[in-house]
Formats: structure tokens, C-alpha cells, sequence
């Protein structure tokens, strides 16, 4: 499957990723990317953007590619972050990348910051093909270490079947739906506010 950047400075560039039989990786359909993008677009230049759980790294590369100042990517795979550091190199986005290896769920204290932009999309499955439904603990890590800014989006990417709740403190704003993934928008609930 071939990986491209949409928009941006590194606009038509190809990816690495897995060979296609490799499941293990599974990096979002273009589609759905651009979708993703269509939506934040005025909030992406100059913002400090984080993706978790970010496989070959392709959402962030996006990101840097339409003018996001500063990247992280969050990934525990060592082969993940073998081909997030080729892409990064690759495109010339050193300078801008900051790549971190962590288990999101244990580690979040490596990743302290406050992000403008948090996008998140962790497996759906273990290698036994057993759910894992990561989404809820991330979001309540996400609030706990306090890495959002007031006015900062989070984004969460999950399978429709995968229950997630309310979480309280943030409050989902927009889904989209994309076949048998659900993408959430999320904001800061601020105190005092109606």
C-alpha cells in the first residue's frame, strides 16, 4: 500500500511502510486523513501537534508538512520508529520532530507538554486478535498529565465497536464515522463555562 503525503511542503511524497501482508501497522486510509485535515486545517500551521501511537508516522508527517511547528511522535514499536525516523529524515522534517519511545498508557510522563493538537490512534487489536480499547484510559491520561491547552483539539480514532464513554472533563464535539472507524473531536470542558 502506498503512503502519501496530501498537502503541504512534502505534498505527492511517498512513505515507507510495511510490505502489505504485515498487519501489524495499520496506517489510515488517505481518505480519512484528508477528512481529518479538511477539518483542523486553520489550527495545524505553527501548532504544537503530538500523534500517539503513531505507527510509520504518517499523521504527524502531515501535520509538519502543512506547517505545524513542532511534532511528537509516541510509539513503542521499534520498527514504528525505525520507519518514522526514515520518513522524518527523508522529507528533511528533523527539526521540527521529536521522536519518543513509550508505552503511551505507562509512560505519559515522557510526554509532558501542552499540545495544541493531540491526535490518537491506537490499535484496535492485540497479536491474539483480542479488543483492546485503549481509547479510554489514553483520554483519561490525556487529562490527568494535562498536556491539552484550553483551546486545543483532540482527536481519538477508535473502532465503532469499541466503548469509550464519557470522559469527564472533555467534551466530544464532532464524530465522524468512516466504515468501521469512528473519529472523535474533542475539547477541554473548561470550569465555569456553559
Amino acid at each position: 500500500m502506498s503512503l502519501k503525503v496530501i498537502a503541504g511542503t512534502a505534498r505527492g511524497r511517498l512513505l515507507k511502510t510495511l510490505p502489505q501482508d504485515d498487519l501489524s501497522i495499520r496506517p489510515m486510509l488517505g481518505r480519512m486523513k484528508k477528512s481529518i485535515f479538511d477539518i483542523i486545517q486553520f489550527k495545524v500551521p505553527n501548532s504544537n501537534f503530538i500523534d500517539l501511537f503513531a505507527g510509520v508516522g504518517s499523521v504527524g508527517i502531515e501535520a509538519l508538512s502543512r506547517g505545524a511547528k513542532k511534532v511528537t511522535f509516541a510509539e513503542l514499536s521499534n520498527v514504528s520508529l525505525s520507519l518514522i525516523k526514515h520518513n522524518v529524515n527523508m522529507l528533511g522534517f528533523n527539526d521540527r520532530a521529536k521522536i519518543i519511545k513509550c508505552d503511551i498508557i505507562k509512560d505519559f510522563t515522557l510526554l509532558q507538554d501542552k499540545y495544541d493538537i493531540v491526535f490518537m490512534g491506537p490499535p484496535y487489536k492485540d497479536s491474539d486478535k483480542k479488543a483492546l480499547a485503549l481509547t479510554n484510559p489514553v483520554l483519561k491520561n490525556i487529562l490527568k498529565y494535562d498536556i491539552l491547552k484550553d483551546d486545543s483539539v483532540l482527536i481519538a480514532q477508535k473502532h465503532i465497536k469499541e466503548p469509550v464513554g464519557e470522559v469527564a472533563g472533555l467534551e466530544c464535539f464532532r464524530v465522524e464515522k468512516y466504515g468501521d472507524t469512528v473519529i472523535s473531536f474533542y475539547k477541554r470542558k473548561l470550569l465555569g463555562k456553559i
